[in-house]
C-alpha cells in the first residue's frame, strides 16, 4: 500500500493512494487527520457489519462515534465509544455478533486505535 500527502496552501492537504484517488484535508476547518481517524475507525468497522449482514433484510446501517483525547500532545485517543444503528428486521444478537468480530478480528484500524484508546460499542435497532 503506498500513499502520498501533499500540502496544497493554508492549511490543506491532499492524499492521494498509488490508484490516484483522493481525499482533500484541511486541518484547521476539517476534516482534519484527527478526524479522519476517528471516522476511518467507523468506516473499517461498518464495512464489516454491512459485509456480515449479507442477505439480510436491512435498510440503513450508520454508526456513531464519540471520542477523548489526551489534552497533552500527543493527543492521542484514550476512548471511542460506537453506537451502531441497523435498519431492518434482523435479530439484535446477530448484529452483536458482527460487530464484536469486527473488533476482535477484522477491523484493521480498531485494532491499530484499540493499543492506546479504549473502544466501546452498542448496538440500537430500528424499525
Amino acid at each position: 500500500m503506498q500513499s502520498r500527502v501533499e500540502w496544497f496552501g493554508e492549511h490543506g492537504l491532499k492524499c492521494t493512494n498509488s490508484d490516484g484517488q483522493s481525499l482533500d484535508l484541511d486541518w484547521e476547518n476539517g476534516p482534519s487527520p484527527m478526524q479522519v481517524t476517528l471516522q476511518m475507525v467507523g468506516a473499517c468497522s461498518l464495512v464489516d457489519v454491512v459485509i456480515g449482514l449479507k442477505e439480510r433484510p436491512f435498510s440503513k446501517v450508520w454508526v456513531e462515534l464519540d471520542s477523548v483525547r489526551e489534552e497533552q500532545s500527543p493527543r492521542i485517543f484514550t476512548s471511542i465509544e460506537m453506537i451502531y444503528h441497523v435498519a431492518g428486521d434482523i435479530p439484535q444478537n446477530l448484529v452483536e455478533r458482527i460487530v464484536a468480530k469486527s473488533h476482535e478480528k477484522y477491523c484493521s484500524v480498531s485494532n491499530m486505535i484499540n493499543q492506546t484508546a479504549k473502544i466501546t460499542w452498542r448496538v440500537e435497532m430500528h424499525d
